[in-house]
C-alpha cells in the first residue's frame, strides 16, 4: 500500500567526485523511513526517491545530504556546487521596430538580480581551501623545525595532521553514523591517525594534505567528464520573442505553449520544437543533429529547439511543449541513460562491496601477524599496514565504468547518436549482425520519379504536365512524387476538373478540356492506353522494384512514369563500413520480394520480403540465436522487432512509438550512423578495459611494494589519488 502512494521526489546533489560519493548518498538516504527505489545519477547530479508522505520530510533527506558533506537543493533550485549547472544568457532584447521599446509590458523580462552562478576556480570552493590550509599548516610546520628543534617541529606536524584530518574524519563519523564504516574518509581518518601514533607526524600530515590534494583532482576531473552533459542544456534560448497581433515581446522560453507563434531573426537559437509558418532560411541542426551544413527549410518544415536561424526571419508555430522538446528529450535519455547501468558497471559495484572489507581484513593481518608470528618490529608494520589502507581505496575502480559511459553518452549526443544507457553501449559492442527495415531507414521512405518514357511524338515536359494536372490535389505518395518532379523540372501544371479515382486502376481528370488519365499499365493496356513496344519497358522497370504508371488520353498513349522509393544516398556505404567491421547485414521489409532484391542487389546485403510485423519479430529472433543483433526500424510495425533485438535503434524521424521502444535513436537519420554506433560502442568498452586494468594494476603493484616496505603513506595516497584522474 506504501508503494502505492508513494510520490517521486527529486533534488539536485552537488559535491559528488566518482562513483563512491553516490553509494555514500544512496546507503544513507534509503536508511530513512519510507523511502525507497533510491538513485542518483553522478554525471547529472540527480538524486530521485520514492518518499512516503507523512513518513521522513524532505528536509530530513536534504540534512542526511548535507551531513556527508555534499550540497543539495530541490530539482529546479540552485544547490552549492563547483560547477555551475546554467542555462545561457536570456538572448536578443526586442528591438524598437519590434514594438517592444516603447511599451512596458512588451520589454524583455530584466535580468535576475542576482547573477547566474558562474564556474569557481579551485580554490574558492570547500575542498580548495582544505587543500590551501593543510598546504600551509605543512610548511608553517617544516619552518618551525628548520628554526627551532626536531622536537618541536614533530609538534607542529602534528597540529597541522590534526588540524587538516578534522574535516576528513568529521565526514567519516557521519558516515560510520549512517552505517557506512569502509569510506576513503574513514580509512583516511585512521592512517593519519595511526600514524601520529607511531610517531610519523610529519608522514601524516603530508599524507593528509596529498589526500586533499586528490579531493580537488577528482572534483576537476568529473567537472570536466559533465561538461559535455551540461551543454546540452545550453542549447535552448531562455527567451524567445513571442507574436501576439503583430507585435513581439520577449518571455520565458519555458513558458511557451502550443499553438504560440515566435519570431526567430538572423542568428538566434530557434526557442521550442515546431513548424514554420513563415519565411525560409538556412537553419544550423548541428546542436541536435549533429549535421555540420546548414539546411534549408520553408514553410511547413519542421525545426528543433537549439537550431540557429543562419540567414532570414522566420515565423515559428510551436507544436511541442517546452518540457517535450527535442532537446529536453535528449537530456532525458541522458539522464535516464546514466541509471540503465551496464553488466560491467553493476558487477563492478558488487565486486567494490566485498573488495573494501577484504583489504580492510588484510591491513589487518599485515599489522598483526609479522609481529605476533614472527616477532617483527610492531611500529614498521603499523606503518605498513596504515599504507594498504589506503591503496585499497577502491575509487579508481569504481569510478572506471560511470566515466567511460558518461563520455560516450556525451560524445554520441552531439553527433546526433542517442543511447539509453550503458546496458545499450555494452551490447551494442557485441553486436555481430544488424536487421534494417527498408522504407524510411535503407529507403528514404517517400518515392521519387526515377524514369520518364514519352510516347512517340510527346516530350517529357508534356508527360509531365498531363500527369501533373490529372495528380493536382491528390494527397497519395506517388502523386506527390510526380507534382515534385514537375516543380523541379519548371513544367506549368494546367488546370484539371472532375478529377476521380478508379480503385484499382488510377486516376481521371479533365485536363486542358480533354479526359486523361495516370493509371497501372495493366489497365492503360486493356484500354489502349499503351503501345505495343511500351508494354515491356513497364515490365523491365518493375523487374528493377520501380513501380509504374501510364499516362495518357483517349486513344492516345502519351507515355511512361517511373517511380521507387529509393536507397539513402549513404545506405551503400554503410553496409561496406559494416562488413569491414564483420558485422553481417540484412534488409527486412513488407514489401514484395521483387522490389526488395532490386534495392538489396543495390546495397550488396541480403533480405527478407513480404514481411508482416510478427514475421520480422521472429525474424530476429532466429537472428538472436546466431549472435548479438541491433534492429535498426522507424515505424510503428518496427516497435516489436525493436523490443526483441538485443540492441534497437530508431530512425530520429521515426514514428514516437518506435522511439520510446527502442534502446536508442540516430537523430541524422544517416544510415553510416549505424556503424558509427558500433564503433563508438567498442571504443568505449575498450576504454573501460583499459580503466579497469589500469586500476587494478596500480593497487596490485603497490600492494607488493608497501609490503615489501618498498613505499610508503605519501605513495599509497599518490597512487589511489593517480589512478582514479587518470582513469576518469
Amino acid at each position: 500500500m506504501a508503494a502505492e502512494t508513494a510520490e517521486r521526489r527529486e533534488w539536485t546533489v552537488t559535491g559528488m567526485d566518482c562513483a563512491a560519493c553516490t553509494t555514500k548518498v544512496v546507503r544513507a538516504v534509503e536508511r530513512l523511513p519510507g523511502v525507497s527505489d533510491v538513485k542518483v545519477a553522478l554525471m547529472t547530479e540527480r538524486l530521485s526517491l520514492n518518499l512516503v508522505p507523512g513518513s521522513s520530510e524532505p528536509k530530513a533527506i536534504e540534512g542526511t545530504v548535507r551531513k556527508l558533506g555534499f550540497g543539495i537543493a530541490p530539482k529546479g533550485q540552485q544547490a552549492p556546487r563547483k560547477k555551475a549547472f546554467v542555462l545561457p544568457d536570456e538572448g536578443p532584447v526586442p528591438r524598437a521596430e519590434d514594438g517592444a521599446a516603447d511599451d512596458p509590458d512588451l520589454r524583455a523580462p530584466a535580468r535576475d538580480a542576482t547573477p547566474a552562478l558562474q564556474d569557481k576556480a579551485w580554490h574558492q570552493t570547500a575542498k580548495g581551501r582544505l587543500v590551501i590550509l593543510t598546504g600551509a599548516l605543512l610548511a608553517i610546520a617544516w619552518l618551525i623545525e628548520l628554526l627551532t628543534s626536531v622536537e618541536v617541529g614533530y609538534w607542529a606536524f602534528v597540529a597541522a595532521c590534526l588540524i587538516g584530518v578534522a574535516p576528513v574524519a568529521k565526514r567519516a563519523n557521519e558516515a560510520l553514523r549512517m552505517g557506512q564504516p569502509f569510506t576513503i574518509e574513514g580509512l583516511m581518518t585512521i592512517a593519519a591517525g595511526g600514524a601520529l601514533l607511531i610517531g610519523a607526524a610529519e608522514e601524516a600530515a603530508l599524507v593528509v594534505f596529498l589526500f586533499a590534494v586528490g579531493e580537488v583532482l577528482e572534483g576537476v576531473a568529473a567537472g570536466k567528464a559533465r561538461q559535455g552533459i551540461r551543454a546540452l542544456a545550453n542549447l535552448v534560448p531562455k527567451t524567445a520573442l513571442l507574436e501576439v497581433a503583430g507585435r513581439t515581446r520577449a518571455i520565458p522560453a519555458d513558458s511557451l505553449q502550443i499553438g504560440q507563434t515566435v519570431l526567430v531573426r538572423p542568428g538566434d537559437r530557434i526557442p521550442a520544437d515546431g513548424k514554420i509558418i513563415d519565411g525560409t532560411s538556412g537553419v544550423d541542426e548541428s546542436p541536435v543533429t549533429g549535421e555540420s551544413v546548414p539546411a534549408t527549410r520553408t514553410v511547413c518544415d519542421p525545426v528543433f529547439a537549439g537550431s540557429i536561424n543562419t540567414e532570414a526571419a522566420l515565423r515559428v508555430r510551436v507544436t511541442r511543449e517546452p518540457s517535450d522538446n527535442t532537446i529536453a528529450r535528449i537530456i532525458r535519455l541522458v539522464e535516464e541513460a546514466e541509471e540503465a547501468r551496464a553488466p560491467t558497471e553493476r558487477f563492478i559495484d558488487r565486486f567494490s562491496r566485498i573488495y573494501m572489507p577484504a583489504i580492510v581484513a588484510l591491513s589487518a593481518l599485515v599489522i598483526v601477524v609479522p609481529p605476533l608470528a614472527f616477532g617483527q618490529d610492531w611500529t614498521t608494520w603499523i606503518y605498513r599496514g596504515l599504507a594498504l589502507l589506503l591503496i585499497g581505496c577502491p575509487c579508481a575502480l569504481v569510478i572506471s565504468v560511470p566515466a567511460s559511459i558518461a563520455s560516450a553518452l556525451s560524445a554520441g549526443s552531439k553527433r546526433g547518436l542517442l543511447m539509453k544507457g550503458g546496458s545499450v553501449i555494452e551490447a551494442a559492442a557485441k553486436v555481430t549482425h544488424v536487421a534494417f527495415d527498408k522504407t524510411g531507414t535503407l529507403t528514404l521512405g517517400v518515392p521519387v520519379v526515377t524514369d520518364l518514357l514519352p510516347a512517340p511524338g510527346v516530350n517529357e515536359a508534356q508527360l509531365l504536365a498531363v500527369a501533373a494536372g490529372v495528380e493536382a490535389g491528390s494527397s497519395h505518395p506517388l502523386a506527390l512524387a510526380i507534382l515534385r518532379r514537375a516543380e523541379a523540372a519548371a513544367v506549368p501544371v494546367p488546370e484539371a476538373r472532375n478529377a476521380r479515382a478508379l480503385p484499382g486502376r488510377g486516376v481521371e481528370a479533365t485536363v486542358d478540356g480533354a479526359l486523361a488519365w495516370v493509371a497501372s499499365p495493366s489497365h492503360a493496356a486493356d484500354v489502349g492506353g499503351m503501345d505495343d513496344a511500351a508494354l515491356p519497358r513497364a515490365v523491365t522497370l518493375e523487374d528493377e522494384g520501380k513501380t509504374v504508371v501510364a499516362v495518357y488520353r483517349e486513344g492516345r498513349p502519351l507515355g511512361l512514369i517511373a517511380l521507387r522509393d529509393e536507397p539513402r544516398g549513404d545506405a551503400a556505404e554503410a553496409i561496406r563500413q559494416l562488413d569491414a567491421m564483420s558485422v553481417g547485414a540484412t534488409m527486412l521489409t513488407g514489401d514484395n520480394a521483387r522490389t526488395a532484391a532490386a534495392i538489396a542487389g543495390g546495397l550488396g546485403i541480403g533480405f527478407r520480403a513480404g514481411m508482416m510485423p510478427e514475421d520480422k519479430l521472429a525474424a530476429i529472433g532466429e537472428l538472436n540465436g546466431k549472435g548479438s543483433v541491433m534492429m535498426i526500424g522507424d515505424g510503428i510495425n518496427d516497435a516489436p522487432a525493436l523490443k526483441e533485438a538485443q540492441v534497437g535503434i530508431a530512425m530520429g524521424s521515426g514514428t514516437d512509438v518506435a522511439l520510446e521502444t527502442a534502446d536508442g535513436a540516430i537523430l541524422r537519420n544517416r544510415v553510416t550512423d549505424v556503424p558509427a554506433l558500433i564503433r563508438l560502442a567498442r571504443a568505449t568498452m575498450g576504454n573501460i578495459t583499459q580503466n579497469v586494468a589500469l586500476a587494478l594494476g596500480l593497487k596490485a603493484v603497490f600492494l607488493v611494494t608497501t609490503i615489501l616496505g618498498i613505499t610508503g603513506l605519501w605513495i599509497a595516497i599518490l597512487a589511489d589519488t593517480g589512478a582514479t584522474v587518470l582513469v576518469t
